[in-house]
């Protein structure tokens, strides 16, 4: 599937299994963030959605314009954090690297990379919309 030209029609029927979407203030902002903390790939992103790529899987970005009819709305907080009690988690990033980058971006380190009791180095990495983003790596044993 060609994620920078399928249409919403074909790319909607297309999706299968469980699916993330995140509405957040500023589409572009988010996938240059995505882009150079975790390598991650835009397609066909404007300022309402973008599609995601991370390795095989894909996700969407909305603006909150286009939930204007959307009864989720109305839950979402006008003032940050937004993204609060969720945790992505992105096992093929080392955890090391993206806290680099992300200090470079800007972003906020809510946790340093740290080898956890569950067998994962990870860190704690918050978005401009206050998403926890946590890339994870198994541990050396």
């Amino acid at each position: 599937m060609d994620h920078d030209t399928i249409k919403a029609d074909p790319f909607g029927r297309s999706l299968r299994g469980i699916g993330l979407n995140l509405l957040v203030r500023d589409v572009l902002a988010e996938c240059a963030f995505l882009a150079e903390v975790f390598a991650m790939t835009s397609h066909q992103a404007t300022a309402d959605f973008a599609i995601l790529s991370y390795g095989r899987q894909v996700f969407q970005l909305h603006s909150d314009g286009t939930y204007h009819s959307n009864p989720l709305l109305g839950l979402v907080p006008e003032n940050p954090p937004r993204g609060a009690g969720l945790e992505i988690r992105l096992y093929d990033t080392d955890p090391d690297e993206a806290a680099a980058r992300a200090r470079a971006f800007g972003a906020t380190i809510l946790q340093p990379p740290t080898d956890k009791p569950h067998g994962l180095r990870e860190c704690y990495i918050l978005c401009a919309d206050g998403y926890a983003w946590v890339p994870s790596r198994p541990r050396a044993p």
